[in-house]
């Protein structure tokens, strides 16, 4: 009986001795990568203001508009002189790096108590760096009101850059 227990006792050893070394047989590894993009911080320059030149109002409201170009479109009822232009903005980064522009829809101007709002339109609401900068422009539509009071009218808008 002595040898039939020993036999079990092996056979159960040679059993537990065999699963461990089928656990070790079906282990599996692999390995993993770090990795990290340091991109160079934005760089963003106002170059020139948003500017709809000399307005004389008249007895009626109306608009004035300049384009992301800088040109302009005096409305009816308007006397516009002077020279306009958009406001431009160079813009640098990491060259190929996606970008996303913003602002605010809109702009007071004020000059004292009285002001005028102007709606605001960006030239490009996404780019890619180039290795060379890139530009781009904002331009609006004046809301000028009937028989606007006389004034050096002026607001500031701030424009945003972020990596997409």
């Amino acid at each position: 009986m002595r040898t039939t227990g020993m036999k079990r006792a092996i056979v159960g050893a040679a059993i537990a001795a065999l699963a461990m070394n089928a656990s070790a047989a079906n282990a599996a590894t692999a390995t993993a990568t770090a990795k990290a993009k340091i991109l160079a911080p934005l760089t963003l320059t106002n170059t020139s203001d948003l500017d709809f030149g000399t307005i004389v109002s008249g007895t009626a409201a109306s608009t004035v508009a300049v384009s992301t170009a800088g040109a302009a479109t005096c409305g009816s009822g308007l006397t516009c002189i002077g020279t306009t232009s958009a406001a431009g903005f160079n813009l640098g980064g990491t060259t190929g790096a996606a970008v996303g522009i913003s602002g605010p829809a809109t702009v007071t101007l004020t000059s004292g108590s009285n002001n005028m709002t102007a709606s605001l339109t960006y030239s490009a609401a996404n780019m890619t760096l180039a290795a060379t900068g890139n530009t781009f422009s904002v331009g609006g539509t004046l809301n000028v009101g009937a028989s606007q009071a006389a004034g050096n009218y002026s607001g500031t808008f701030t424009v945003t850059a972020n990596y997409q």
